[in-house]
């Protein structure tokens, strides 16, 4: 059995427990690497009929394994080529603390991922900017005035070695 969703208090949505067979994982890897494809598609990469390929994808989608289906944007072709690692630590460990952050950072768009971590710091961002002008910009007129932050600490990628989405099934 696979735990297909959190239980969010932030949207009110509960957990769904669903069971995942190898055909469902054929369908989730075919569709991670490839998520236009049409049922009729699909279905012939997983060698199914496309009514129970349908069906498979809409139980996954309505249980929250499928999350969305997104378009990656090249980075570089919008100007945003800095990458920076942006480690967080608070004042605090209450969870009004935590939640007051979380809240203002989700605000941020720079801020593509934000991950509460065991270790030295309580966060670690993924931010994007344009350069390293934008991003001490954006340092100094958010992140440094985000609730509770105590200290940050920044990484810029100087190459992406290699990046995915897929997750490994």
């Amino acid at each position: 059995m696979l735990k297909s969703c959190i239980n969010d208090f932030k949207t009110g949505k509960s957990c769904v427990m669903i069971a995942l067979d190898d055909t469902d994982h054929r369908l989730l890897s075919a569709l991670q690497r490839a998520g236009r494809l049409s049922n009729a598609e699909l279905s012939e990469r997983v060698h199914l009929s496309p009514s129970a390929c349908h069906r498979r994808v809409a139980r996954m989608e309505a249980a929250g394994v499928i999350k969305d289906y997104v378009a990656l944007v090249d980075p570089r072709a919008v100007d945003r080529k800095t990458t920076v690692f942006v480690e967080v630590t608070l004042s605090g460990q209450a969870d009004e603390v935590l939640v007051a952050f979380e809240a203002a950072v989700a605000q941020v768009p720079e801020v593509l991922e934000c991950h509460l971590m065991a270790g030295s710091a309580d966060y670690l961002l993924k931010v994007v900017a344009q350069d390293t002008e934008a991003f001490a910009a954006l340092h100094r007129r958010h992140l440094a005035t985000l609730p509770g932050v105590a200290q940050i600490q920044s990484s810029f990628a100087l190459r992406t070695v290699f990046k995915t989405t897929a997750l490994p099934l």
